[in-house]
């Protein structure tokens, strides 16, 4: 630790508590990754936080002697946006984790950036109320970093990202200034959107520490369908059919052969169709049984799959069975090769097939082994290579590479290079890619506003 994180500490202990600081390196070292593959960098110090005034405190300290600053809230992330890459201190607000109101009457809660998304979701339906986003991992990610990274998930099609549901937030400056923003009400036109600009930031700008959601009437009927394919192409050509048929899907997901197999293969059980080249997963709710019975009708009257093999599940233990699979595909990946890469481009809904066939066309030529799967509702398509046995020093050589062909496939189809996990360091190289300079130039300027002498998790987004 150099001497100007030795004055932070101090400094820090004598603000907050000495109580509230990590030194030891067996705790750093928990603190040195997310779920980013094969990256890691200890911080010099970890500070727990309970309030704002104490992120404020810290901040103030850390911005006065120009000690860059790491937020981490639960650190499930996979581009590396919690790991502190410049050392210093890694702030985690990981004991602001209370929800502090549901209020019914205006369908809002108030939350902690440490709550986790799923037991958030579950206090809203025990209200008949629903807070949508639904990223995959639900119940161990944070809605601060869901906020952060402005997280998606498979009922985006419908329902939309975390971005839709943010009406307000508390957030405190790198001097120290705390900021409260938005409200309970739906119309805000008074001055420029912070919500807005902050969600997605990845922690670029500032702070969060009270976050504003809105809520909405909680469906109380679902069924969920697994629909297989002899080709991926029949499949997309189908969720097109669902959407014209405007029968508005809560989740349509896909997942291409490699990942049903070796899904499949993770689990250890059986899987419904197991040699079919591509499953489609819908999820259909309403406000009766009737009118979800009635989206079933209309879907399988429009789409390729004959009504036999439509598997609809008629329990909770048919539809997580149904949903098991999908959930579990990184867990199986992660299994199979500790090392991969992982991408998460987007692409047009219509793009899905031209552009997983060029992707798998430019990764079969190098003899890698790659898993497919994600949203086709929205065009978020996942991508992991696998390292497989390759020589450690080969892969890190190959990575480069990989990463700019696949954005380039991407941006070809008319998309872009990440719909939900963020750029963090592993895709900052690559921004300019989908951004101009003028864009890049302008996104720093912001990032200068708020953070003049850059300590909020520097070496972020932005290749400098």
């Amino acid at each position: 630790m150099n001497r100007l994180n030795e004055k932070a500490r101090a400094m820090i202990a004598e603000a907050i508590g000495a109580e509230n600081i990590i030194v030891e390196d067996e705790i750093l070292d928990r603190y040195a990754r997310d779920e980013t593959s094969d990256l890691e960098h200890a911080p010099d110090i970890v500070v727990r936080v309970s309030t704002a005034g104490e992120v404020g405190r810290v901040l103030k300290i850390c911005n006065e002697l120009g000690v860059p600053v790491t937020p981490r809230g639960a650190g499930t992330g996979v581009t590396g946006g919690a790991v502190p890459v410049t050392g210093g201190v890694l702030l985690s607000l990981e004991r602001m984790n209370r929800i502090l109101e549901i209020d019914e009457r205006n369908m809002t809660a108030l939350v902690e950036p440490a709550v986790i998304t799923g037991d958030l979701q579950r206090a809203a339906r025990e209200r008949g109320l629903m807070y949508p986003p639904d990223p995959a991992s639900l119940d161990s990610c944070s809605i601060g970093g869901n906020v952060a990274e402005g997280a998606g998930g498979p009922r985006a099609v419908k329902y939309g990202t975390t971005k839709d549901y943010v009406l307000g937030l508390e957030f405190v400056l790198p001097d120290g200034a705390i900021i409260t923003t938005g409200g309970k009400f739906v119309k805000n036109a008074t001055g420029f959107n912070l919500c807005g600009l902050l969600t997605g930031s990845e922690g670029t700008l500032a702070v969060i520490t009270k976050i504003l959601l809105r809520l909405v009437p909680a469906a109380p009927f679902s069924m969920d369908l697994l629909l297989p394919y002899d080709t991926l192409e029949a499949a997309v050509d189908d969720v097109y059919a669902i959407i014209a048929r405007r029968v508005g899907p809560a989740a349509l997901e896909f997942m291409e052969e490699d990942a049903i197999r070796l899904t499949a293969r993770h689990l250890g059980q059986d899987m419904p169709f197991p040699d079919a080249r591509a499953h489609l997963l819908v999820q259909l709710d309403g406000t009766s049984e009737e009118a979800v019975r009635d989206q079933v009708a209309a879907i399988a009257g429009c789409i390729s799959v004959p009504e036999e093999r439509i598997i609809a599940a008629e329990s909770r233990a048919q539809s997580e069975r149904i949903w098991k699979a999908r959930r579990a595909i990184r867990e199986a990946i992660t299994a199979e090769s500790p090392v991969f890469l992982a991408e998460d481009t987007v692409v047009p809904r219509s793009e899905i097939p031209a552009f997983l066939k060029k992707v798998k066309e430019f990764l079969n030529a190098r003899g890698l082994r790659s898993v497919m799967f994600g949203h086709a509702g929205d065009g978020n398509v996942h991508i992991d290579v696998l390292s497989g046995g390759m020589p450690r020093a080969e892969w890190d050589g190959l990575v480069p590479e990989l990463k700019k062909n696949i954005y380039a496939i991407a941006l070809a189809h008319g998309g872009t290079i990440t719909g939900e996990h963020g750029i963090g360091f592993t895709r900052r190289d690559y921004l300019g890619l989908a951004l101009g300079e003028d864009e890049i130039a302008l996104q720093k300027r912001v990032k200068a506003a708020f953070d003049p002498r850059g300590i909020l998790n520097p070496r972020k987004i932005f290749g400098d």
